[in-house]
């Protein structure tokens, strides 16, 4: 079956928390030691910048309260994006599928929420999957009999995790950002964007090492965290490059947002030159199942028809997942 990539949007939402207003909180961070382990400079959030330094969001119950955006307004705004890209209108749209690490509303599902902000009426449902979210959504398309599925599926990864920060912890303080990614794919209809090579594994021995309480706070167990997402996604990167990689073409890779330090470790391992390594983190921070595709949106005029992409995520569950956009190769 083909799938192909017929466009792809994200957003970010305009709260901008730099390392200096984390120093400003005084949890025991700087912009050099933030800079030293994780790479980044910036994020985004949906919450008011004066309810993080009032309250240090110490009861995440009420960040959704507060927050300035929905999970379903950014989702929107990049399924908008997406869909012009795609050159088609919402009325094409023929499925909605979400996820995210953590919506807004238990239920109902949070494509039901974005499909009504965006006046679809399609079948809507979740593939949730934490970071690996939108992975786990193409991977589960990739599966499914092509003449049973619409012309259109779009597929919205909102991700608002700043709203599950306690920034009275400086470890998952300097790390999460907020935005949301969005894509129009179809088995149907040809683009210049074909997906590849979908892969899925989880380990759910580790389902505690990543979490996000139902009116908690996020947790991670970092070093261990960190050990893993560097050994699955340089696996995972090798496995695509003996795959894909050809003379003729430019490889390119694209990994989970988690920390550009991470990210860089990956790249050593698998010797991916600089040019050919595209990233966000630095400025947008972690943006969790929103992150490779965002960053894959934001260059979407630049991608000619010699380029592959590889795109590797992990997350909680402990989850890996990866596959390859392949430009120009329509058949």
């Amino acid at each position: 079956m083909s799938l192909y990539l017929n466009g792809i949007g994200h957003y970010h939402p305009e709260n901008e928390i730099t390392n200096r207003f984390l120093e400003e909180l005084e949890i025991g961070t700087t912009d050099e030691w933030i800079l030293e382990r994780v790479g980044i400079r910036s994020r985004r959030t949906v919450l008011p910048l004066d309810y993080i330094r009032d309250t240090r969001n110490a009861d995440p119950r009420a960040a959704v309260e507060a927050a300035a955006h929905t999970d379903a307004q950014m989702g929107a705004q990049a399924a908008d994006i997406a869909m012009a890209r795609a050159g088609i209108s919402r009325s094409d749209i023929g499925m909605v599928i979400a996820g995210s690490s953590g919506t807004d509303w238990l239920s109902p599902a949070g494509a039901c929420n974005i499909a009504c902000e965006l006046g679809i009426e399609a079948p809507a449902f979740d593939i949730v999957s934490a970071c690996t979210s939108f992975y786990a959504q193409l991977y589960t398309l990739s599966l499914m009999q092509p003449d049973k599925l619409p012309d259109y599926v779009l597929l919205v990864v909102p991700e608002s995790l700043t709203k599950t920060v306690n920034y009275a912890d400086r470890s998952a303080a300097v790390l999460w950002g907020d935005g949301a990614a969005a894509a129009v794919v179809s088995t149907r209809h040809c683009a210049a964007g074909r997906i590849l090579g979908n892969t899925l594994q989880s380990s759910p021995a580790g389902w505690d090492k990543v979490t996000v309480a139902r009116t908690g706070h996020f947790e991670q167990q970092g070093r261990t965290v960190q050990t893993f997402g560097i050994k699955r996604m340089t696996r995972c990167l090798a496995a695509l490059r003996d795959e894909f990689e050809a003379e003729d073409r430019r490889f390119h890779f694209i990994g989970h947002q988690a920390n550009l330090r991470m990210l860089e470790s990956v790249c050593r391992s698998c010797d991916i030159a600089p040019d050919r390594h595209h990233t966000n983190v630095e400025w947008f921070g972690n943006t969790g199942c929103a992150s490779s595709a965002s960053v894959v949106s934001a260059s979407w005029e630049k991608w000619t028809g010699s380029d592959d992409i590889a795109l590797v995520g992990v997350g909680s569950g402990l989850t890996w997942s990866s596959y390859l956009i392949r430009f120009g190769d329509v058949e």
